[in-house]
């Protein structure tokens, strides 16, 4: 019993477009590689209220027998879906021809307003960054770039781009020599077209190449069809940095909270602004692999760690070295570790008596002999404790709360945004300079995001607040430049916004 299926294209193209042109180039390239191959056709509606649509089946394997085949696509079937304006791939999308676990979407990004957007009272347009979300969260993977300007680039047609693309996706058997030359054979406008099919052929390379290039740096434990999957469907540009997140974590708490790294981080994906989510797949990664006693044991003992030295002390390969760690952990340091309400109540207790600033273990480990590797060692197997740490719970409820701030700042304004999650760079490290860092964040929190969400700011005014309160919290982390810059600008802002401040 075989398991072959066919490889299922669907196109969705408007009148003008080529779409029974591009048909045609694939129909024949098929043909000349010798796979059995049909097509069929739906005409669409005038007035932009539905494109033409066309059905390719090619069967993957040579035969000499002819395989049955279907006349009309089916929801969850497609292989390929193709849309020659955004909008279009849309509507595949909402008619279920798009699915995650098989579809390749290649669509351009241009617009062309159908009569319901153009005839509205208001803005009628559709949301295109619901598009884009929609496209990213449907797809198994996309191929998605302007493709009716780069066809006007190559002094081209957009069918031309469409094929290329599709042609470089490597989604069918079928080599580009197969396409150019079913280009040539039609003998219609052939320069225009292979200059138009190069260009789609090197851009969908590329963005393939990219998106593998990404996966393959992932380590064996991320390579898991479940994160490996869901990396290749965030945008190319969050990719890189997903990735590294990715490896991070798992080397820092395991799968599971690398899983919830990218569960976070499809939240501000969907918000629909790339460059806010690349730099929320960065900082995330990093707030994420908070600094405690047990990463700190982590970092020391990574080999990597060792050869720098090596090579920064020029040690020969038979010179004997020491590596001596001061270590002085206090009360909170120590208390981090244990379960949330035991480590408050003994936190409370070293306060009131005033011994948090005064009891510290001080200690000298030499990290490259046996008896303070195993120390370390030690601390480092404590990874599967960190859960139910103290420090733990504070640190995913502070990052939540983070997260909560960009998503409600976004809807105000992204570049807002932006600078919120720029605000992670304050928080860094683990003991007095961790507690500076947050404690200058929490002001900031308190006195510009906050009001800003409320309402009683401007977001472009907080905009530039932050940027100035970020910069005086960074030079001076005593937190007294910050405190300056925060008094002068709630100043400046009671005079010309004198409900601000209320």
């Amino acid at each position: 019993m075989t398991t072959t299926r066919p490889l299922c294209i669907l196109i969705a193209a408007m009148g003008g477009e080529g779409g029974g042109v591009l048909t045609g180039w694939i129909v024949d390239a098929a043909e000349r590689a010798g796979y059995p191959v049909q097509s069929t056709s739906i005409p669409g509606v005038a007035q932009r209220t539905g494109a033409t649509t066309y059905y390719i089946e090619i069967w993957p394997e040579k035969t000499t027998q002819r395989p049955v085949m279907c006349l009309n696509p089916m929801p969850g079937q497609v292989d390929v879906m193709i849309a020659s304006e955004f909008v279009e791939a849309g509507r595949a999308i909402a008619n279920g021809y798009v699915s995650p676990d098989r579809t390749l979407l290649i669509a351009s990004t241009h617009r062309i307003f159908a009569v319901a957007e153009k005839s509205a009272m208001a803005d009628g347009r559709y949301d295109v960054t619901k598009l884009f979300r929609a496209a990213k969260d449907h797809a198994r993977q996309t191929v998605l770039f302007d493709m009716d300007q780069a066809a006007k680039d190559a002094g081209s047609i957009l069918n031309a781009v469409l094929l290329g693309a599709l042609a470089g996706s490597g989604a069918l058997p079928l080599p580009a020599q197969a396409f150019e030359d079913g280009i040539r054979a039609e003998g219609k406008a052939v320069e225009s077209n292979l200059a138009g099919f190069r260009f789609g052929l090197s851009h969908g390379e590329g963005e393939i190449a990219a998106r593998a290039a990404v996966l393959s740096t992932l380590p064996p434990a991320a390579a898991v069809p479940s994160l490996a999957d869901r990396i290749a469907r965030l945008p190319l540009a969050v990719q890189k940095f997903a990735a590294e997140g990715i490896k991070r974590l798992i080397d820092y708490q395991g799968v599971d909270y690398a899983r919830l790294y990218l569960d976070r981080l499809d939240t501000i994906v969907k918000l629909g602004d790339e460059a806010l989510a690349n730099e929320t797949a960065r900082h995330l990664a990093l707030r994420m692999s908070f600094e405690d006693v047990i990463r700190v044991a982590q970092l020391k003992l990574k080999p990597e760690r060792f050869s720098a030295i090596e090579r920064e002390q020029r040690v020969r390969p038979d010179q004997p070295y020491t590596v001596a760690d001061f270590m002085k952990p206090g009360v909170e340091e120590i208390a981090s570790l244990l379960p949330p309400m035991l480590a408050q109540r003994i936190i409370a207790l070293c306060d009131r008596r005033g011994w948090t600033e005064k009891l510290h273990v001080g200690m000298t480990v030499q990290s490259n002999r046996i008896g303070g590797y195993l120390k370390l060692r030690a601390l480092a197997g404590l990874r599967g404790w960190r859960p139910r740490s103290f420090r733990y719970a504070e640190e995913q409820q502070r990052i939540e709360d983070w997260l909560d701030l960009i998503r409600r700042a976004a809807a105000l304004d992204t570049a807002f945004a932006r600078e919120i999650v720029d605000c992670a760079r304050l928080i860094k490290g683990y003991g007095d300079t961790f507690k500076r860092g947050a404690g200058n964040f929490e002001r900031i929190r308190a006195r510009i995001i906050l009001p800003a969400l409320d309402g009683r700011i401007p977001p472009a005014q907080a905009s530039d607040a932050l940027v100035q309160a970020r910069t005086a919290a960074l030079a001076d982390p005593d937190g007294q430049s910050l405190g300056n810059m925060l008094g002068e600008f709630e100043a400046s802002l009671r005079q010309s916004l004198p409900h601000a401040a209320e």
